[in-house]
């Protein structure tokens, strides 16, 4: 079984989604966008245990906090999770909740004739839901889960959607927080008590643990002086209350009952440090570091997963505090073990190990939230994806606004002057991370508009920086972006050199010389303080041509006042504020 669709209303902050899913997705996009949202919502309808939280939703979980409304005009949260791969146990199961769906079409099989049903591309499938409300004459929020078929009469309500059946779809959510705090005690519905109730296995251990417990004395002996001050109180109550209410007060190890003993038991690890008698020292888990937690807790839902062997495996940053090697292998053993795995993802190491169609870009906008697969970027190969994807594309998929520059010279000279300026004056720039862009080269002007086209096509907002182009170029690449700025010059280096203060050109260029970085080749045209600006400005060019990919443009713009950076980095880098502050 796994989620072919969900459509979601009024869910925290989204008005409106319908996303389609594939076996194996990874949800990436800018922070606070809604991906954690989406895998809540999935929680609603299929998480066995998120009905029996209290409050099962509350006014935050509404979008905007509207949720006032009665009869027809009653505001409410609406989840609807189309599930797909039945296996014949579940067909059974829900025989009678069946449908059917085009994957061709993506839409559901209404009504006659029943030949429809045979068609390639036709699979039955199972449609649940969830619907939250605020009900007035209980002064209380309510939620519901459901079978979405048959359709409910007048008067009448659908069938429920309980937690035995939410069981057998087998949603395992793993949330971006992970204390580990009910996960390896033994816990009612804690991970470690579901592994042992897949297992079998049935404890029988409590009574035996709290007989222990009962008869062991503590502070019993006179010198500490405990003893006495039990007597004393026991004496004293005396004097009020008759000798059988308060007899023989001593302290105990413990009142715990079986319940309560189950939150309390505690797995303890080992530290890797070995005390005097040569024994290794042992931590409570929640003692160990965050990244052991982590692994800890994932431990045991792929547990659970192979137990199961039909889940839906719902993984929020699976890179928290792991180092790379830790998070590749993660997602492959989850994509193995289980049906259908759902991440949200901000590493390159993991986003890697997915093909483009399996990466949901997604973006809301007014609160409307939508999800378009990746493909491969132009002029990449297959078997060049992974090498490019970390280099290049991985920051500008993760982000909301992508800027693409000609080449590498501009890739780092805006970002540095853009930290420069803001340094400078914060009330008017801002540095390009702070804006939420992702900075691209493009390695040439012919592939800027191709760019543009595939990254609009993401729903990212486009800004490209290029040098003076023919009018018919200019045009088509206006086409696929948002907003394009063309330089003065035909090349970037021109526009630094005849741009910048020549106090600047000269700084710069005698840094160099003291620092014993200017190139042997160009010995003869080794800068001076007496060398005409001119032929300083054709040595410089020479330099920067020959040291393409070292950074110096960007180094050059960090040295500079606001008075003596060139206007065209200035006035672009504020056109780009402005489209975002407005």
């Amino acid at each position: 079984m796994r989620i072919i669709k969900v459509k979601v209303q009024n869910f925290r902050g989204i008005k409106s989604a319908d996303l389609i899913l594939s076996n194996h997705t990874v949800l990436v996009g800018d922070n606070n966008i809604g991906k954690s949202t989406i895998l809540e919502a999935l929680d609603l309808v299929l998480g066995p245990e998120r009905l029996y939280k209290f409050p099962v939703i509350d006014e935050h979980d509404f979008y905007v906090g509207n949720y006032s409304g009665n009869g027809a005009d009653q505001i409410q949260i609406n989840i609807e999770v189309l599930l797909i791969d039945l296996n014949e146990e579940q067909l059974r199961k829900f025989r009678n909740n069946i449908e059917y769906y085009n994957k061709e079409t993506h839409t559901l099989i209404e009504g006659p004739p029943a030949e429809e049903t045979d068609q390639p591309g036709v699979y039955p499938v199972l449609r649940v839901a969830f619907k939250g409300f605020y009900d007035e004459g209980d002064d209380d929020f309510k939620g519901e889960t459901y079978f979405c078929h048959p359709e409910a009469g007048e008067g009448e309500k659908h069938s429920s959607f309980t937690k035995t059946d939410k069981r057998l779809c087998g949603y395992l959510y793993l949330r971006t927080i992970r204390t580990g705090s009910r996960a390896l005690t033994l816990e009612r519905g804690s991970l470690l008590d579901i592994i042992l109730h897949l297992s079998e296995i049935r404890p029988k251990m409590w009574e035996d643990v709290l007989s222990q417990l009962r008869i062991v004395s503590v502070a019993d002996d006179p010198t500490l002086g405990i003893s006495d001050i039990l007597s004393s109180v026991q004496k004293s109550i005396r004097a009020f209350v008759p000798i059988e209410w308060a007899d023989s007060p001593r302290l105990r190890v413990t009142s715990l009952t079986r319940e309560e003993l189950r939150r309390v038991l505690t797995v303890f690890i080992g530290t890797g440090e070995v005390d005097d008698q040569g024994i290794e020292y042992g931590a409570p888990y929640q003692h160990q570091g965050t990244g052991t937690i982590n692994v800890l807790v994932l431990t045991l839902l792929v547990m659970i997963a192979e137990l199961k062997q039909n889940v839906i495996f719902a993984m929020e940053e699976c890179e928290t505090a792991i180092p790379p090697y830790a998070q590749k292998r993660i997602v492959n053993n989850v994509m193995s073990i289980a049906s259908q795995s759902i991440f949200t993802s901000h590493s390159p190491y993991v986003l890697e190990e997915f093909t483009p169609e399996n990466i949901l870009v997604v973006k809301r906008e007014k609160g409307v939230f939508t999800g378009t697969p990746a493909s491969y970027p132009p002029t990449i190969k297959p078997k060049k994806y992974k090498e490019e994807f970390k280099k290049r594309f991985c920051e500008a998929l993760l982000s909301r606004r992508v800027l693409i520059t000609e080449g590498r010279t501009e890739f780092d000279a805006f970002p540095s002057a853009a930290r420069k300026l803001h340094e400078i004056d914060s009330s008017r720039y801002s540095t390009l991370e702070g804006l939420g862009i992702a900075v691209i080269n493009a390695e040439t002007d012919s592939q800027i508009e191709p760019l543009g086209k595939f990254f609009k096509d993401l729903g990212k907002v486009v800004y490209a920086t290029f040098d003076k182009q023919e009018p018919t170029v200019k045009a088509a690449i206006d086409l696929v972006v948002h907003h394009s700025f063309e330089a003065p010059e035909t090349s970037f280096e021109k526009v630094i050199l005849n741009g910048t203060a020549d106090t600047a050109l000269r700084r710069f260029a005698g840094e160099l010389v003291s620092s014993k970085e200017w190139p042997s080749h160009l010995h003869d045209k080794t800068p001076t303080s007496e060398m005409p600006l001119e032929e300083l400005k054709g040595a410089l060019l020479e330099y920067f041509n020959w040291s393409k990919g070292s950074g110096d443009a960007g180094h050059l713009l960090s040295q500079c006042t606001e008075h003596e950076l060139p206007v065209f980095v200035k006035d672009t880098l504020l056109a780009i504020n402005a489209t975002i502050d407005s």
